[in-house]
């Protein structure tokens, strides 16, 4: 059986040159877009005009493109090719407390004249809100604030035929490695960028170009009832940090074949260990329960945790906006609100919340900079050394399982009840066993949280939040 290694060691070989076709480097914000920067700052300026023309207390608008290549592959033929190109403009007028909204994807005067009209006239028959209004202009983060050197922007100059060629190779290095790899659910490339202005009248002017590119393969090992699927990628928003397609290609295949002749367990109680890019997962689960929304409508299992120990004292959660080409990095949040870095759990007592100016109004508290989410979150434990890698951490696991996959959404936001479908390796003196199947684990979130025994320094970075595999004291296992 193959023992399946740690995402922070394997699948990450950087491709070369070669590999990836064409990469550009850092350009202008219009570099391979229909309209530039200038044009949306006049097409935003326009719309809050006409919006004042009518009458408006205050308005916001924002204008955005996007546009992107998606290449598909499977069993050695190009499946599909797509290519996209989005374009919106979105005003929001405000009349004393009400609020009205509207959007359209043509850019012409009358088009803007219409969708501002249709906002203002939504506002004028919305019921007042007095908590719907812009952010307060302390809070917003003037234009010398807003950090320019975040590097988010790498434009990837590859055509469908060489991103084709990138998805069969990554394809290819997956049916290689084993006699075993029968089949392949597929390989694929995307390439995706966008740029953005936006402005309101409470002062905020801003916007950038940001870009995310990725590859992946999905491969299947064994034949019959002992076939299994297995599935790896690599993203980054700069094309020349992604992984080489025979790195993915390989260690998607090393995935697959670790699961062959897996088998179902028992129903029991024990410590459970989940792989680094599931571990995010948890921590996301957390930032839900203590973001704005869920708090102010009280459907959160973490309600008044401010200030209280929700972790173990040796774990810190860490945010910080401005990580170079982070994918949660920003100079701002969506509502132009100024952002920082900043402690959200420290020795295991929340610290902060997640606040949009809507969210924080509500609960009489002080925005955070986070409407729209959360900024590049890390989650550490005081208890880790560097030697903690995933062998280190099936050892301090001992007897229980090793949970690599996950299936439903099966978290209650309120009561913090968990229960997922989960498949991994059944794990006996801190070694792999064998691989399972066909189960399910239960908990609570909150218990959960507070059973974290340990954190790997195998971390691994899944879209804005970095963690290590997480050892859970003890969780319902039901099998068999």
């Amino acid at each position: 059986m193959n023992k399946p290694k740690s995402p922070k060691s394997a699948g990450h070989k950087k491709a070369s040159p070669s590999a990836l076709a064409l990469v550009s480097t850092p350009q202008q914000a219009d570099a391979g877009f229909a309209y530039s920067r200038a044009f949306f700052e006049d097409l935003v300026d326009s719309a809050l005009q006409h919006a004042r023309k009518l009458g408006a207390t205050d308005a916001a608008a924002h204008a955005s493109e996007g546009c992107g290549l998606s290449v598909s592959v499977r069993k050695g033929e190009i499946e599909n090719v797509e290519r996209n190109r989005d374009k919106s403009l979105g005003i929001t007028v405000h009349i004393g407390q009400r609020r009205g909204n509207a959007s359209t994807s043509d850019f012409s005067q009358r088009a803007i004249a219409q969708t501002v009209q249709a906002a203002f006239d939504i506002a004028r028959f919305t019921a007042e809100d007095p908590f719907a209004a812009l952010p307060d202009e302390q809070d917003i983060a003037q234009p010398a604030e807003q950090r320019t050197d975040l590097e988010l922007f790498f434009p990837w100059s590859i055509n469908s035929d060489q991103a084709a060629q990138l998805a069969l190779q990554t394809e290819s290095a997956a049916l290689k490695v084993d006699k075993r790899i029968t089949n392949s659910e597929g390989a694929g490339v995307s390439v995706q960028q966008s740029h953005f202005f936006s402005a309101h009248t409470h002062g905020f002017r801003g916007g950038y170009a940001s870009s995310r590119h990725s590859v992946s393969v999905s491969p299947i090992a064994g034949k019959g009832s002992n076939m299994q699927r297995d599935a790896w990628y690599s993203s980054q928003r700069d094309a020349a940090e992604l992984a080489s397609p025979e790195s993915i290609g390989q260690y998607a295949a090393e995935r697959a074949l670790s699961r062959l002749n897996a088998r179902k367990i028992a129903t029991t109680e024990c410590p459970v260990l989940f792989e680094s890019p599931l571990a995010a997962g948890l921590l996301g689960s957390f930032v839900q329960a203590v973001s704005g929304g869920s708090l102010y409508r009280k459907s959160s299992f973490l309600l008044d945790s401010l200030g209280k120990q929700v972790f173990p004292k040796h774990i810190d959660i860490l945010e910080d906006p401005f990580v170079k080409r982070g994918k949660g990095s920003s100079p701002f949040d969506d509502e132009g609100v100024r952002v920082q870095a900043r402690s959200v759990v420290e020795a295991g007592r929340v610290q902060g919340y997640f606040l949009g100016s809507y969210s924080a109004r509500k609960l009489g508290m002080k925005t955070t900079g986070n409407a729209g989410g959360s900024h590049n979150l890390t989650l550490t434990s005081r208890l880790t050394r560097p030697g903690d890698d995933l062998a280190a951490m099936l050892q301090r696991l001992g007897t229980g399982l090793f949970v690599t996959e996950l299936m439903g959404s099966g978290v209650n936001a309120v009561t913090g009840d968990y229960s997922r479908g989960a498949s991994g390796f059944w794990v006996e003196n801190g070694r792999i066993a064998f691989p399972v199947q066909e189960i399910t684990i239960a908990g609570n979130m909150k218990t959960m949280l507070k059973d974290i025994v340990a954190v790997g320094a195998d971390s691994y970075n899944y879209g804005a939040k970095t963690v290590g595999s997480v050892l859970i004291k003890r969780m319902k296992v039901a099998g068999s």
